[in-house]
């Protein structure tokens, strides 16, 4: 077996080192379940060419493809929402310019915490996973979860999702062939334990899942919702951003966009996604070697 976590946090830092080098605001992005840093290519040449310095680090572990994912799902297992935060944020405090940072579903969630920490220049959140805090509870997104949370012992384990769980909690709003194409060009499993943190995160107050929504160097914040995300609806993330928006420093917008799913970030339309966290961030952070 190739794989060892040395591996996947050396490749981290060699981007790091790259985007110092480069001297550009770097873009940090952030994955969630089931998804490789590999998900975000498109974006990151979106953002190179806008003139920012793109950064696409893994959760602790992750394998490189998603047939090696795939092959050895046990590297996934046992990853705490705590542990992720913190080593992005270990990987952020290592660039020598504060970054924008953009994150889907768990790394929207990783990316509000992130921002939290004044870590972030300006940070967008997309179908992000509640945090401690946000209370409602869509049947959606109970059914989307419900492919870890039916069975306690995957709180230690990997858990892969079937297609028909793919179909339903990622690739809803698109057509079949492209939801099997997506299935296979882009899941891989994912640790169970951050579905259980989301799951009780409000009878626990010590939730690695809190985040400083009322920090005064928060930056900036768009949350984005796709219309007909079951994973995370609209009610979680409108709730998501009634909280941010108590913030009195920072500006905090939230944007629905018609028609998407939980995919919205790799399938045939993730350019428009992508062209509107970029607009909202160009808004408020200028690139290149300012």
């Amino acid at each position: 077996m190739s794989h060892t976590p040395s591996h996947a946090y050396a490749r981290d830092l060699e981007q790091i080192e790259r985007a110092n080098a480069d001297g550009r605001v770097p873009v940090v992005f952030v994955h969630g379940l089931w998804l490789l840093p590999t998900s975000w290519e498109r974006w990151a040449r979106v953002f190179d060419e806008a003139g920012f310095a793109p950064v696409l680090p893994g959760w602790p572990d992750d394998p490189e493809t998603v047939d090696e994912a795939n092959a050895h799902p046990e590297v996934f297992a046992g990853k705490s929402v705590g542990q992720v935060a913190e080593h992005f944020g270990g990987l952020i405090r290592k660039l020598h310019r504060k970054p924008v940072v953009v994150g889907h579903s768990f790394g929207g969630l990783i990316t509000q915490i992130l921002a939290g920490q004044g870590l972030a220049e300006a940070s967008v959140a997309i179908d992000p996973a509640p945090f401690r805090g946000v209370l409602p509870l869509p049947l959606s997104s109970l059914r989307a979860a419900s492919a870890v949370l039916a069975n306690p012992a995957n709180y230690h384990r990997a858990v892969p999702l079937t297609y028909e769980q793919f179909r339903y909690s990622f690739a809803n709003a698109v057509d079949e062939a492209e939801a099997r194409d997506l299935y296979r060009d882009f899941a891989v499993p994912a640790p169970g334990e951050p579905l259980f943190q989301a799951a009780v995160a409000n009878f626990n107050p010590w939730a690695e899942t809190r985040v400083d929504t009322l920090t005064a160097d928060r930056g900036p914040l768009l949350i984005i919702s796709g219309e007909k995300d079951h994973t995370v609806p609209w009610a979680i993330a409108n709730a998501s951003y009634k909280k941010q928006v108590r913030n009195q420093e920072a500006v905090t917008e939230i944007v629905e966009i018609p028609g998407r799913g939980h995919s919205l970030t790799i399938d045939n339309g993730w350019r428009e996604v992508a062209d509107t966290a970029l607009a909202f961030v160009l808004r408020h952070v200028s690139p290149g070697n300012g």
